[in-house]
């Protein structure tokens, strides 16, 4: 296993990761998306950029991001919309066929209509503010979305939709496609505005892997999200590591700890929360994983926008528990 980040392309960042021993990275090509940007030379650039850092570009994200169904740049393919989806699905096809060609193993995506839902943050350790969501909260603010009502049949024809026309050119050219979680998960029966989140549930998520048998279909394993699905994260989430990780379906990890449970969480420091992640990384080592052990997302801490200190702290926790892990034998 290694440090890995998701965060940081430009020149001065790498410069810091590459001091920070962090030396495997899920970079994000330059924005607003260009043809250009994802033809082969385009990604042969962005991985040569990096790796004259000394670090190694592992994963890069498609266009299919965790934002609002309005703000991601290929909103038709979750809208079930055609045949503007095939089109958008044709694309992804293709940057699937150019990181090939670019040297590029992985690709991470989501399928969310929703974004990522949170209410308002509360308060952290010495002043530091954690991302929070209380259902009873939000449940009370938002009206339907854009997408309208979208019940569980309905999202799982587009999730399987788009998965027949994909897997099969990742197989075919051995990119690994790791789809995150929905974040975070909503009650089953009724959804959170009109939408029925069906990546929200470890059920779900099983679901999901098993629909297309193949080596290259997988999760970008966000264990802080699965965390939040569950009612006792402290005692839950080793065995759905087990679960997911024995059948080689854990492609990346987000490591982040949360406070609180299913519909009522925060995302707090790494050593903060309910969940001992000793012993998690302990059942990442069991189940044979080796890939990235990376923080998405970390507290804001005073005096520090742009959450360098904190993403700091984070890396060299990782590191450590990492190394305990090895020296256990």
């Amino acid at each position: 296993m290694k440090v890995g980040t998701q965060h940081g392309s430009s020149n001065e960042i790498l410069g810091l990761l590459a001091a920070l021993g962090v030396n495997h990275i899920c970079s994000a090509l330059p924005s607003p998306r260009l043809d250009s940007n994802w033809s082969v030379d385009g990604l042969m650039r962005l991985r040569e950029r990096v790796e004259s850092y000394g670090i190694k570009l592992d994963i890069v994200p498609l266009p299919l991001s965790s934002n609002y169904i309005t703000a991601v740049e290929n909103p038709n393919i979750l809208l079930g919309k055609s045949p503007e989806r095939d089109r958008e699905i044709d694309d992804i096809c293709q940057m699937i066929r150019n990181a090939a060609r670019a040297g590029i193993p992985a690709l991470k995506y989501n399928l969310s209509i929703l974004g990522v839902v949170r209410t308002e943050p509360s308060p952290g350790r010495g002043g530091a503010r954690y991302s929070t969501f209380v259902y009873e909260k939000a449940k009370q603010k938002f009206p339907l979305t854009e997408a309208g009502p979208v019940n569980a049949e309905q999202y799982w024809e587009r999730i399987t939709y788009f998965l027949k026309r994909v897997i099969p050119v990742a197989e075919e050219y051995k990119v690994r496609m790791a789809c995150h979680p929905h974040d975070p998960g909503m009650p089953p029966d009724t959804g959170f505005r009109g939408v029925h989140t069906v990546l929200g549930s470890v059920e779900g998520l099983k679901r999901f892997v098993e629909m297309m048998p193949s080596s290259y279909h997988g999760l970008n394993f966000c264990q802080g999200t699965i965390s939040e699905m569950l009612e006792q994260p402290q005692q839950e989430i080793f065995d759905v590591i087990r679960y997911f990780g024995s059948r080689g379906k854990i492609f990346n990890v987000h490591f982040r700890n949360i406070r609180g449970h299913f519909l009522s969480f925060q995302e707090t420091f790494i050593d903060d929360g309910d969940v001992d992640m000793l012993q998690a990384m302990r059942v990442y080592k069991e189940v044979g994983y080796d890939g990235m052990m990376m923080p998405d997302h970390v507290p804001q801490v005073p005096g520090d926008p742009k959450g360098y200190q904190a993403f700091a702290y984070t890396f060299g926790y990782i590191k450590a528990l990492i190394r305990a892990v090895e020296a256990e034998g």
